[in-house]
């Protein structure tokens, strides 16, 4: 009888996590960043034509 392979189920546990936590990371870093995108008005200056 083949014994269970105790390692290998601990790693991928370990994995699961990390890629949890990374997602994690990456969904509070992007509800910061649209903070800076919310007036539009401000970005557009150099796009916006000058009077003459």
């Amino acid at each position: 009888m083949a014994q269970p392979n105790y390692q290998y189920e601990k790693r991928q546990k370990e994995l699961e996590k990390k890629k949890k936590k990374e997602e994690k990371q990456q969904r509070k870093s992007q509800k910061n960043e649209p903070t800076s995108t919310e007036n539009p008005e401000a970005i557009p200056d150099e796009q916006q034509p000058s009077s003459p």
